[in-house]
């Protein structure tokens, strides 16, 4: 009867506990040596215990829209916002509407919380507008003079492919190419050309460019022999009189510039390059940020620098070929397209064929920069327009109260949990304090790496997680403790009692984590901020109570059951059959039926 048992310990792989403790004791190093090397020997802290800015957005209605502040919308913006901080590695960021207005960002300490208010309340409005003059930065001499003779025959500066509120504060020369690898070059040519006598009529915004003249005498301004008289249009006098009168350096103007323009109207802007700025007549928008599909940083092997991907949708890629097909037609500057980023010329490259459903942005970019303004245009333009009501810097000194608060009352659970052990289960608590340790380990070294791993950061909630799983890991073991003993009760050594006492304690283990695992992942899929914290830590703390048992509390007890004190029954141990109220060895009881049909005193 004996040997059956023994067979299936082997066959259950319990015959050698000693590989699952060194499994678990390799990785408990291998996690505290990452976790060293790394740099990073404190979790990462939330803003309720590391402090941090709390910004509050107010939305507003676009030019010529009513009643778009509507609930959809602003979860769409929350859902937006909450995405492009996360882009920039920005952890446990909470956003979240307040009212019906208003949307609460708060950032914590320790992140690059000057990216992430450029990027919070960016509406990241993206236009391909085609450029129809260019001029230096400074206001004309004489605002009502004709816009075409502001370059004065000089050149003037470049366009920027990094503005420098928008995009990082990069400043570089203009640049894009075609998926098919056409480069167009970029710089601006001196706007005194027969182009710039065209603009009136170029303004409007059904009078794309093209190369000629129709039949019907009508003149078409984009053409280089065409040159109308100037029109008396007023809306086209005042624009061309913004243009030259606006001053780049002087922000007010460039926010009143571009304040309120219709994406179907033109307008003027600004662009920097090299610390210096240029001014642009642009006309209506050709393409516009919703109809890229993508865009992503990358370091460009051949250039040597960080450049931005982007590729169009379907619409967009249509739309994009035909404008820059038309655009490589003109002379300079007319063959150049404007990437207008909320207001802000971004780059400006000149044309000089037809591109298609994918281009690139190069110039003097940094890595920082370059995925900056990727993370921009890849995550949309916001479906509202927000300026910020107020900005709070949120102190650690109330979480950091409230912090000590619960570790005392964590404590203080602990220090019971341990004492009921040691009065109840008494050498057994042993190996529950010993299991605790190690999931302790567990628990903090992947917290800690989890914070420059995914952004991982404990707040309050999540404290509260971790306190509440001391609770189910030490019902993990008083459930496999008590079958144990039953097992004990019913005769047998302590040996078989912990292999026969397993199966059925880990079926019970088992369910009872699968099931606090589902409400924490339900939990966590359902909610937003600090509460997902609280999930996320239950979770993973569950996952490591199965991972603790069964690689280091079931071993040490087979180990443990082998020597005197635990195997012996002292009383000490928690296993004394004597105090358990065991009944007599099963064997024994055995052996006197198998030999009672042949005693022959009763034969």
């Amino acid at each position: 009867m004996a040997a059956p048992n023994k067979g299936r310990g082997r066959s259950g792989g319990q015959s050698k506990p000693g590989r699952s403790l060194a499994l678990i004791l390799v990785a408990m190093v291998a996690l505290t040596g990452g976790m060293f090397l790394s740099g990073h020997t404190t979790p990462r802290l939330g803003i309720d215990l590391a402090g941090g800015t709390s910004i509050t957005l107010k939305a507003q209605n676009e030019p010529g829209q009513k009643n778009a502040v509507n609930p959809t919308n602003m979860n769409t913006a929350v859902d937006i916002i909450n995405r492009r901080v996360n882009g920039l590695g920005v952890s446990e960021a909470e956003v979240q509407t307040e009212g019906s207005d208003h949307i609460v960002v708060n950032i914590p300490k320790g992140t690059n919380q000057k990216q992430a208010r450029e990027q919070v309340g960016t509406t990241a409005q993206l236009y391909f507008r085609p450029v129809l003059q260019v001029a230096g930065g400074a206001p004309a001499a004489d605002p009502s003079a004709d816009p075409s003779a502001s370059g004065s025959g000089s050149k003037s500066p470049a366009p920027s492919a990094g503005s420098g509120d928008k995009a990082g504060g990069s400043s570089a020369s203009p640049g894009t190419s075609s998926s098919a690898g056409s480069t167009a070059s970029g710089g601006a040519e001196p706007s005194n050309s027969p182009q710039g006598r065209a603009l009136p009529q170029a303004l409007k915004a059904d009078a794309t460019p093209t190369p000629s003249a129709p039949a019907s005498g009508k003149a078409d301004p984009s053409s280089p022999a065409a040159t109308p008289a100037p029109s008396s249009d007023p809306a086209t006098e005042k624009l061309m009189g913004q243009f030259s009168a606006l001053d780049c350096t002087n922000q007010s103007q460039r926010v009143k510039a571009t304040k309120g323009v219709k994406s179907s109207d033109p307008t003027v802007a600004c662009g920097k390059e090299g610390g210096q700025w240029a001014k642009y007549l642009l006309g209506p928008a050709e393409v516009e940020g919703k109809n890229v599909k993508s865009a992503k940083a990358v370091l460009d092997p051949n250039r040597g620098s960080w450049i931005v991907q982007m590729e169009f949708n379907k619409t967009g890629s249509n739309k994009f070929a035909a404008i820059t097909g038309k655009l490589s037609k003109q002379q300079p500057p007319m063959n150049q397209f404007a990437i207008v980023l909320d207001g802000d010329v971004v780059s400006a490259p000149s044309v000089n064929t037809t591109l298609n459903s994918s281009a690139e942005i190069y110039g003097s970019f940094t890595q920082e920069s370059s995925k900056e303004l990727a993370n921009v245009l890849s995550y949309g333009a916001l479906p509202l327009t927000f300026h910020e009501d107020t900005v709070t810097t949120v102190t650690a000194a109330l979480g950091g109260e409230q912090l000590k608060a619960g570790l005392i009352a964590g404590g203080v659970g602990l220090a019971l949990v341990i004492l009921y052990l040691v009065v109840y289960y008494r050498g057994l608590s042993l190996i529950a304090i010993a299991s605790l340790v190690a999931s302790g380990v567990l628990t903090y070294t992947i917290m800690t790496l989890l914070g420059p791993g995914i952004g991982f950061a404990l707040n309050l909630p999540a404290v509260c997680g971790a306190i509440v799983a001391i609770g189910i890991t030490a019902d993990s073991f008083i459930v496999f403790f008590e079958r144990i003993r039953d097992e004990v009760r019913e005769g047998r050594t302590l040996r078989p009692a912990v292999e026969r006492g397993w199966p059925r304690a880990r079926r019970t283990i088992l369910v009872s984590d699968f099931v606090s695992f589902l409400a924490a992942a339900v939990l966590f899929l359902v909610t937003v901020g600090k509460v997902q914290g609280f999930a996320f830590t239950l979770g993973l703390t569950t996952l490591l109570d199965v991972v603790v048992v069964f690689l280091f509390t079931k071993p040490l007890m087979t180990i443990l059951a082998r020597g005197k004190f635990f195997g012996g029954g002292h009383k000490w141990s928690g296993l004394d059959p004597k105090r358990l109220g065991a009944k007599p060895p099963l064997r024994r009881s055995r052996a006197s039926r198998v030999s009672a049909p042949v005693d022959p005193k009763e034969a």
